[in-house]
């Protein structure tokens, strides 16, 4: 017989992959499943980025194997992208490297940094992935709590406690996912200054800074930044551009060469006119901004609408394109969850897939049309 690897043994299939399957079936019984869970952007993306993508099949280079860094013309847009929009100063030439999707720049960076045996620092809750990632690289995962009386930041006189010595990346995420919760300028000051006293890679995922949010934010605005930090960014939720698998990783040159040099051995390029397409959505003006949230402004009230009838709170000062809601006392999240999908075909994620500090809340998310969360709402 022939066995997998033992890595696999210390993995689980993804959430939103098994629990898809269950809502397919559920939907091939004739179940009118209302799908609040998955953050998927289901708005168009910039016109001009399509027209772009279509045009530049016509380019005589268009189907040919394209540059592991991307084209010069995508590193710069990425650049001024930045410099518009964070006031932060990158050299499209030697900081910036063009992904397919920043999830891809999570296993990346794990592959150049970590060796077996190696921890990592993981927020609880945060992304799955990260804990995942660094299982497969036979890592050991160290999870810090982030609880809502902080403000859904870490406790750094309880990192400081910790056993720090094998410990070679922290990953961060703000705005948060699943909070929302946006992070202080004295936490970017805190979290450099750890990185730079115990030598930790401090890593930024950074996706939703324009989601419902009116101070976008890098980690890389901050004095020493670039001594210690990594950041990932997206255009998968700005620019409604999921399916393109288009993300970028900045930093300072050795770091990024290091993550260049395992992409370079997974890859032969992105499709050229993706990243045609992408360039013309980094151009993209503050009305492009200003008009996707609006959108997301007019979902959110309904989903507050819809969590209150489900006997929830939420924080109304949070970002992003999810609402991150606390059930009633002694509830747990997954049985909630079971039950709304049961009772009401509707399926919202529990809390409890981001981590233990997840238990007690639910997520939803704002990627589906008003008048489907509207008949969510009636079914409650």
């Amino acid at each position: 017989m022939i066995e997998v690897a033992k890595r696999l043994q210390k993995v689980e299939e993804y959430y939103f992959s098994k629990k898809l399957k269950e809502v397919a079936f559920l939907k091939s019984q004739g179940k009118p499943i209302i799908n609040l869970g998955i953050g998927s952007p289901d708005l168009e993306p910039p016109f001009k980025a399509s027209m772009m993508l279509q045009d530049s099949l016509m380019e005589p280079e268009a189907h040919q194997y394209q540059s592991y860094q991307g084209l010069p013309e995508l590193r710069d847009a990425i650049a001024s992208f930045y410099n518009k929009h964070f006031q932060v100063h990158l050299s499209g030439q030697t900081e910036v490297l063009p992904l397919m999707g920043s999830k891809e720049g999570i296993m990346h960076i794990s592959m150049a940094f970590l060796n077996k045996g190696d921890k990592v620092l993981i927020p609880n809750p945060g992304y799955p992935t990260y804990a995942a990632v660094t299982k497969l690289l036979e890592a050991k995962p160290v999870m810090y709590d982030l609880k809502a009386d902080r403000n859904w930041e870490p406790d750094f006189s309880a990192l400081e406690r910790l056993d720090l010595s094998r410990v070679k990346i922290m990953w961060i995420n703000y705005p948060h996912m699943p909070t929302g919760a946006n992070a202080t300028n004295k936490f970017y000051d805190k979290v450099i200054a750890f990185g730079k006293r115990h030598d930790i890679l401090i890593v930024n995922d950074n996706p939703y800074s324009f989601i419902l949010n009116d101070k976008p934010n890098s980690i890389m605005r901050y004095r020493d930044a670039k001594d210690v930090c990594l950041e990932l960014n997206s255009l998968s939720k700005t620019f409604n551009m999921a399916g393109w698998r288009v993300g970028m990783l900045v930093g300072k040159y050795d770091f990024v060469n290091a993550v260049l040099r395992v992409k370079s051995n997974m890859d032969s390029g992105m499709f050229f006119g993706i990243q045609k397409g992408a360039i013309e959505a980094l151009k993209c003006s503050d009305i492009w901004f200003k008009s996707l949230n609006s959108v997301y402004q007019r979902r959110r009230a309904l989903v507050y609408k819809l969590a209150q009838a489900l006997n929830c709170t939420y924080d109304d000062e949070a970002t992003g394109m999810f609402v991150w809601a606390k059930l009633p006392p002694h509830i747990k999240s997954e049985e909630f969850t079971d039950l709304v999908l049961k009772e009401h075909s509707l399926f919202i994620t529990p809390g409890t897939v981001f981590g233990s500090n997840g238990e007690g809340y639910v997520r939803f998310s704002l990627c589906a049309e008003e008048d489907l969360i509207e008949e969510a709402i009636a079914r409650v």
